[in-house]
This record gives C-alpha cells, structure tokens and sequence, in this order.
C-alpha cells in the first residue's frame, strides 16, 4: 500500500495581517483534520520533505482532511530569531483556516522542527485528541517548558538519531504526557533514509488503535 499524498489542492491563507502561506490540502467527507508540520526551514526543511509527504498520505488513507503548508520562513532571507513565535502563529492559521472550512483539527502531525512547535503551541488547540512526533529534536532545541498536553501522544524516533537520542527523547516525554508511548527505529538517524516504510508502518498501527 502506497502511504503517498494523493489528489491535494494547491492553497494559500494567511497568517497573522500580511504573512502568506502555501499549503496543499485534501478534503474529505469525515470529521478527522489533521495539520502536518515540517522540519526546520534554515535548513532546507518544507512541506515536499518524504516524511512530510508520507505523513500526509497516511492520514489521508485513515479518511483525515490534511493539510501540509510551508512555514513562513522558508526560502526567506536571514534567520527566523523569534524562538518559533512566527511558526507557531503559522500552525494556528492553518488550523482557523480549517475552520472556516467547517473542518475542525482532531490532530497533529510534526517531524523535527515541526513535532517542537506542534508540542508547543501555547495555548494548545483545544481540539486536538492526538499528537504525532517524529523525531522532536531535543538534543537540537531546548523544549524547555511545554504547555499540558490532552493529546495522545505517540513519538517516533531512531537509535542513531543524534537529534532525538531515545534516552533523551523518553525523559522529556514523560513531562509531556505520562502516558505518551515512544516507538525507536532500530538501525535509523534522524533523516530515516531507507526506513520510511518501517515509519509508516509504526504509525499506521497506531492510528489503526484509535480510529
């Protein structure tokens, strides 16, 4: 099974008075919305990434409205220096730009930089019943302190990833969400590389517990 976004529209919205996004979006006929987030745009991070991309057919296959969209700094010139401010604004446009849809955001899908604004977002979408983080890169950002989580949570991440090392992984999640469940990818780094059907597979089985 092909776990590769199909049939997706080419869609703009905007975030606070001026910033203009793009995204790709699919509609479905269910209830389930879910907002997937990219890794760090300063470092070539976007929304075409394969995780992005296989994160968004996945969701789609479950009958999920996703939404995928570039942050606003990507291909900007200089350096985001607002601690995730901006993308964080950014995530909770493309959650008021759903809604309008009448599509309401029951999750949230982040890979590295994506899973840490996800996870920060303060307040948090009240909506929101499940979280999944591929890789929150804890070794790379300090997450510092996270606002409560209501969410499920289901992090993923690999026993090479210098970004997301288990063991760090695992005692900050236990902050997060006492009962959050961690998934390690066994012969994997943080890019995952050949291991993106192991990825799906994982993320799959769990979605599969909950829907």
């Amino acid at each position: 099974m092909s776990f590769f976004p199909t049939e997706e529209q080419a869609i703009t919205f905007t975030s606070g008075d001026t910033v203009r996004l793009d995204g790709r979006l699919r509609r479905a006929t269910g209830a389930n919305a879910v907002v997937i987030t990219h890794p760090h745009p300063l470092y070539g991070g976007d929304s075409d990434h394969p995780v992005v991309a296989l994160l968004t057919g996945l969701y789609q296959q479950h009958g999920y409205t996703t939404l995928r969209f570039n942050f606003r700094s990507v291909g900007a010139r200089g350096e985001t220096d607002d601690a995730g401010r901006g993308e964080r604004a950014d995530l909770r446009a493309a959650a008021d730009y759903l809604a309008g849809l009448g599509q309401t955001v029951t999750d949230l899908a982040g890979y590295s930089f994506g899973a840490w604004i996800n996870l920060s977002l303060d307040p948090p979408l009240a909506t929101v019943r499940r979280q999944v983080l591929v890789s929150p890169p804890v070794a790379f950002i300090p997450f510092g302190v996270i606002p409560p989580v209501a969410a499920e949570l289901l992090i993923v991440t690999g026993d090479r990833d210098a970004f997301a090392p288990p063991a760090d992984v695992q005692e900050q999640a236990q902050r997060w969400h006492p009962q959050a469940r961690l998934q390690v990818l066994q012969g994997v780094d943080h890019f995952y590389g050949n291991a993106l059907g192991s990825l799906a597979a994982m993320v799959n089985a769990w979605l599969v517990e909950r829907l």
